[in-house]
């Protein structure tokens, strides 16, 4: 495909719909410009989860009102745009189906080339919007739906270490937190309500009686259950829970616990994975559950011990964002990369193929 002449060698859209979130962005020759978002938090929280239904609903409301902002506030034309990219997965399939369908006829109509990407990828590949990237390196995406460990020798290939078999942390912290009351979603306030207390529970780490490097925190969260149940049924306080600050102490001191067990048991999983790749200098924590302020101090303190350089994004960009998409897209679209107008979008628990195809770089 050819497109119009334009200031930026590679000025690439980004769209994300992976799941409640409306976002887009642009990066031009690797510089953020702006990004858009439009938040679903307080139409799920009513459901105390994301409704499939609705959200892709509220994905189509918004996109166009969205793209059109963005331009507006980035004083770009459509003619200027030469890259289009999109979640293509994984995620909630209605949801991914109406971005990848607006990217689609983007690119159709403007004859730019498209990007297919995977929403795990960006995540890790956010890390580059404030910082320069280096590989290989070794990445752990933590989120609602993946606890997973890659290396990465070489963009685009990344080799999964280890993945989530059950319970992702960021499902764990939910699950557990609506429990006790926490608005949706929980993984936020469980993080607020654990800096206010401290680790009294001994929790069991899970899943570390092994040589490999899969994560299970189904264990650990029945454990969590039956805590709540025996030591803090007695407790009464308002729910939904918004304000941590108010809480009984041994609430806190149970969220600090489980906190804890939580990030200590990445941890040892994460050491594990650098012993066995020992030539790595660069390490990369993303997904949603990086912004979790005990994840990050465990991975500081991994990074000082062993002399390495640890990337992690601002907390507004761990989370799902338009951002991170337009960035990988202009990752691959640098090296070349783009993706026929075929590709489906592909839901969660499905494989993402690598099926990028090679052209000559766009003048």
């Amino acid at each position: 495909m050819s497109s119009a002449s334009h200031k930026y060698e590679i000025l690439c859209l980004g769209i994300e719909t992976s799941c409640d979130e409306t976002s887009l962005a642009l990066v031009g020759d690797g510089k953020l410009l702006g990004h858009v978002l439009a938040s679903q938090t307080d139409l799920h929280a009513i459901f105390g989860g994301v409704v499939p239904e609705l959200a892709s609903r509220e994905h189509y409301r918004f996109i166009g009102p969205l793209f059109n902002e963005l331009l507006d506030r980035c004083q770009i034309e459509l003619t200027d745009l030469n890259y289009v990219a999109v979640a293509r997965g994984p995620g909630l399939l209605g949801s991914l189906l109406v971005g990848v369908a607006f990217a689609k006829a983007l690119a159709l109509a403007l004859n730019i080339n498209i990007l297919a990407i995977n929403h795990l990828q960006a995540h890790i590949l956010a890390a580059g919007l404030e910082n320069t990237l280096h590989f290989p390196a070794l990445a752990l995406l933590v989120s609602g739906g993946h606890t997973n460990i890659y290396r990465i020798n070489r963009l685009p290939n990344f080799e999964q270490l280890g993945r989530t078999i059950d319970d992702a942390a960021g499902e764990a912290f939910d699950k557990v937190g609506n429990i006790l009351g926490f608005s949706y979603p929980a993984g936020r306030l469980f993080d607020q309500a654990a800096s206010l207390g401290q680790p009294t529970i001994n929790f069991t780490l899970p899943y570390l009686h092994n040589d490999n490097l899969d994560f299970s925190f189904s264990g650990l969260k029945t454990a969590a259950t039956l805590s709540i149940k025996e030591n803090l049924s007695s407790f009464v306080w308002e729910k939904p829970i918004k304000d941590p600050t108010q809480l009984p102490k041994d609430v806190l001191n149970f969220c600090a616990s489980f906190n804890l067990a939580i990030a200590k048991t990445i941890k040892a999983k994460l050491e594990r994975a650098l012993d066995r790749n020992l030539t790595i200098e660069h390490l990369i924590l993303a997904g949603g559950v990086a912004a979790n302020s005990c994840l990050r101090q465990e991975l500081t303190e991994i990074a000082k011990k062993r002399g390495l350089k640890l990337l992690i994004p601002s907390p507004l960009f761990c989370t799902d964002n338009g951002a991170m998409i337009a960035y990988a897209g202009f990752e691959f679209a640098k090296m070349g990369l783009v993706n026929s107008l075929e590709f489906k979008a592909i839901p969660r628990g499905q494989r993402i193929p690598n099926d990028y195809l090679f052209c000559n770089k766009q003048s």
